[in-house]
């Protein structure tokens, strides 16, 4: 068993222009935090970027200056791995289950941007797939809305997606200080009784 951190959508054009995700500064501390004790606990570190056409004219066009992770992230280039996509879910036509079946994970913990996208979509996929997921809980952030702040829309998440139970995998929302990258215990098997 081992678990795999996601870290989605920290690029550039995300992050930098003004203004800025919510507590962005902190947020990127605290995925710098993850990333370490992660890769210090031989967990894979997954960085996935999302992309748009290169005829769309945006900013997230594979390669350009916005489409890069954003500048204060600690990337390790060797051990890393790195996923584009291009929806919101970070499975849909993506290798990333590959790269995660290819370094044994059965965990994940996942932190990004944004909340009600690409974060929210990645958590209820992972869970449909039988990964149990920890959301790390402020490790993950969003732009102001006109229907709800940054703060409100965090808060929301961090409170619904782990009372979705239908999945049958659980899904947790911790801070990321408390996630120690050590795999939960498989449940004690019952012992077989025989007369």
């Amino acid at each position: 068993m081992s678990i795999a951190l996601l870290v989605i959508d920290t690029q550039a054009a995300l992050f930098d222009p003004a203004p800025r995700p919510a507590d962005a500064d902190a947020v990127i501390a605290r995925i710098d935090a993850l990333a370490a004790r992660a890769r210090a606990a031989g967990a894979a570190v997954v960085f996935v970027q999302h992309e748009q056409a290169e005829d769309s004219g945006g900013p997230l066009v594979h390669a350009s200056p916005g489409w890069q992770l954003q500048s204060g992230l600690q990337v390790d280039e060797e051990s890393d791995a790195f996923v584009r996509k291009t929806t919101p879910d970070a499975f849909l036509r993506t290798d990333l289950a590959d790269k995660l079946l290819g370094c044994g994970a059965t965990e994940l913990v996942v932190c990004g941007y944004a909340t009600e996208f690409c974060v929210d979509t990645t958590v209820r996929r992972a869970a449909a797939l039988g990964f149990p997921v920890t959301l790390a809980s402020d490790a993950h952030t969003t732009h102001d809305k006109p229907h709800a702040g940054a703060d409100a829309i965090r808060t929301h998440h961090n409170a619904t997606l782990p009372s979705l139970k239908s999945f049958g995998t659980p899904i947790r929302a911790v801070p990321a200080e408390a996630i120690d990258f050590v795999p939960a215990a498989p449940a004690p098997v019952p012992p077989v009784l025989t007369k």
